[in-house]
């Protein structure tokens, strides 16, 4: 389960890598640590074109369980995220490294990326919207959440349970965002072992690249 990355790449690396029409997100500062419940941007398509916009990290949890912020979906034939998977509703995380802590003692932090110079890539993820408290604030909040899947040979060493689905293409990000659900959630699955490495260990926080 992923509940760190980071995100080294500036807005104009986005614009252009995600086809984003429309930038909602103001002056955002490069963000080396994000965690549950904290503000990151986002991909999502609308009517006028693909906007990159803020949302908080987390869906509000199931009836029953624990109160805290649900950050990944794996189950997604569970009917509590079936209305989420629809093109609406599904978006792209826009990252540039994640996190995954050691399974056994001492929890060591390994930081994972596409290359050193940590190119940018995408999370599949889901959005909402949903009326309550986050932060201390109530209301109306757009949240999101992304996919994870079985562990590439890469991860698994590290955290053997799980790992985000990762987009790297336009054509990923267009099939995410628009395809069928059986065509989107067939990307659900490890990114090749060859297109992934460890940059980091022991830090909680990853900002080594520069900004783009």
């Amino acid at each position: 389960m992923c509940n760190l990355y980071s995100l080294t790449k500036g807005q104009q690396a986005m614009r252009q890598l995600f086809a984003a029409r429309w930038d909602r997100i103001g002056n955002l500062p490069l963000l080396p640590a994000i965690f549950p419940d904290m503000m990151a941007p986002v991909v999502r398509q609308t009517a006028d074109g693909r906007e990159l916009t803020m949302m908080r990290w987390g869906f509000p949890p199931p009836p029953n369980a624990p109160p805290r912020p649900v950050t990944n979906v794996r189950n997604v034939s569970s009917p509590y995220w079936r209305a989420w998977l629809k093109p609406e509703h599904r978006c792209l995380a826009p990252a540039s490294s994640f996190c995954e802590y050691t399974d056994g003692q001492p929890k060591i932090p390994h930081w994972f990326a596409l290359g050193e110079d940590r190119p940018l890539f995408a999370f599949a993820g889901v959005w909402r919207a949903w009326t309550g408290e986050r932060k201390k604030e109530t209301g109306e909040h757009w949240l999101f959440s992304f996919l994870t899947c079985a562990p590439n040979d890469v991860v698994r060493p590290v955290h053997a349970k799980a790992m985000p689905v990762i987009l790297t293409t336009p054509d990923e990000f267009e099939t995410w965002l628009s395809a069928p659900a059986d065509e989107a959630l067939a990307l659900q699955r490890p990114l090749p072992n060859e297109s992934l490495k460890i940059v980091a260990t022991g830090k909680r926080a990853d900002g080594e690249a520069a900004p783009a």
